[in-house]
């Protein structure tokens, strides 16, 4: 940053300031003025320099050069908000940067290069005052769920996601959602049921953890003496979700016997339960979930032409949590005010070391994770903020990162190190499509038991972060 020698003959509001610019001279040069004019300031040379600043202690106001290389101010404004949240941000930058739209949206003020002394320190006001009204609304760092909406964040493909569910929600239409494990599948599908105003439960089977013979009668019920065991009538998944929802997850899992009996049921919404005559009919909204390729399968003579474009009427997206980095520190405040909540204690945002870990991190688990990795964070953590050292080794140690500038996994060497990631997410997918049973994932992996907790225990994973809960 640069600025010019005027100083404006008028009184600013004091406080602390935060002085970011890889022009250490300038960044000083800065500094000293505002110092001269009764502030307390300080200055480093990049985003890596300033957030042990920020964990140290609290700051009315961060300035913070905008062309600072590798994307890092758009990082740091989100450290500062996650971390410090009434912490006000003032970003410099020239007016004809392409980027300055994403990085007005992230700061409270901006003020153009070269910088002239008197907007400058309006935009400091300005920040100091927007940092002290998110302290008097009570801010620490969580931001809480949006009312009436389940699944959080606010990257243009989850908001494409939300508004097709407001458009389809009330209509019977069948919904395929697809994305890697751990996307959220399963709160989208909670949150179209939500939104259809349908009066009967939601009720949710996972394909994948049950047997072909078992899996038929959970769905679709039995009669007493369909087989050993049943000693009385039951009603399956279909009929308790009459007048309500059920949700197919890891349908792709479905056995080509199941599946002709799933394409009747969702043509005509009727069936016999295991051993029974009686046709049963329901009015059942359908919505289903695989993080397989649906159309691979089809080719390949492992799924249904006809039953894949029976459920492909509305198909919905989850993107990969890596490529919306931007909902970090939201999806991150909700879990950690939940995960408060659970373990009974005050718990009021984050270090910026800790926001710095979480958004570096690759997520190959996504916001499933991420949950768990926050959770951990909590229970384990004794201060009012959690630190690095309280997140799961994979997350503190930065196993898996992102390029700042690039958005994409870094290839790094050695080789051992840059097939990390390919390999955890294949041991990921096999323990999901396994039901976490890890005897069973080694097989399908065509591995020992022993041979797969070696595994874990070398790429750094921890199952208690991962697994899903419940």
């Amino acid at each position: 940053m640069s600025r010019s020698p005027e100083t404006p003959d008028r009184q600013s509001s004091l406080g602390r300031v935060l002085v970011v610019d890889d022009d250490r001279r300038m960044a000083s040069g800065t500094a000293q003025w505002l110092c001269g004019l009764g502030w307390h300031a300080s200055a480093v040379g990049s985003a890596d320099e300033a957030i042990p600043l920020l964990d140290r202690g609290r700051f009315d106001a961060c300035v913070v050069d905008g062309l600072l290389p590798d994307r890092a101010a758009q990082r740091l404004l989100t450290i500062v908000r996650t971390a410090s949240p009434t912490t006000g941000t003032v970003v410099a930058l020239p007016n004809h940067v392409v980027a300055g739209a994403a990085l007005a949206a992230a700061a409270d003020a901006m003020t153009d290069l070269p910088i002239r002394d008197d907007h400058l320190l309006a935009a400091i006001e300005r920040a100091c005052a927007a940092g002290r009204g998110r302290s008097a609304a009570g801010a620490s760092g969580v931001v809480a769920a949006p009312t009436g909406k389940t699944v959080l964040g606010s990257h243009p493909t989850i908001c494409q996601a939300l508004d097709i569910v407001d458009r389809i929600a009330a209509t019977p239409a069948t919904v395929l959602i697809t994305g890697e494990s751990g996307t959220g599948k399963s709160l989208l599908a909670r949150q179209i049921h939500q939104t259809s105003g349908r009066s009967g439960r939601f009720v949710e089977v996972a394909c994948g953890s049950l047997s072909e013979s078992l899996l038929e009668s959970e769905l679709f019920g039995h009669v007493a003496g369909a087989f050993t065991g049943a000693v009385a009538d039951r009603a399956g998944k279909f009929s308790q979700a009459d007048g309500g929802t059920i949700f197919l997850d890891e349908i792709a899992t479905a056995s080509p016997a199941l599946q002709v009996k799933l394409l009747r049921v969702l043509q005509e919404m009727q069936f016999e339960r295991v051993g029974g005559a009686e046709t049963q009919s329901v009015d059942a909204r359908v919505i289903l979930a695989t993080n397989e390729h649906l159309e691979a399968l089809v080719s390949a003579g492992r799924f249904r032409a006809d039953l894949y474009w029976r459920i492909n009427v509305i198909t919905i997206e989850m993107p990969a949590l890596r490529s919306r980095s931007g909902d970090i520190p939201l999806l991150a405040g909700y879990f950690l005010a939940r995960s408060a909540a659970k373990a009974g204690r005050q718990v009021e945002g984050f270090t910026a070391a800790a926001s710095d870990a979480l958004l570096k991190h690759m997520w190959p688990g996504n916001v499933r994770e991420l949950e768990h990795a926050v959770e951990r964070g909590v229970f384990l953590g004794r201060g009012p903020l959690v630190d690095i050292a309280d997140l799961p080794a994979a997350v503190a140690t930065g196993i898996t990162r992102f390029h700042a500038a690039a958005g994409e996994p870094q290839t790094a060497s050695p080789l051992k190190t840059a097939m990390a990631h390919p390999e955890r997410q294949l041991i990921i997918d096999a323990l999901d499509r396994n039901g976490w049973r890890r005897d069973a994932a080694a097989r399908s992996l065509g591995i020992n038991r022993t041979t797969l907790y070696k595994k874990l225990r070398r790429l750094g994973m921890d199952l208690t972060a991962l697994e899903p809960s419940g």
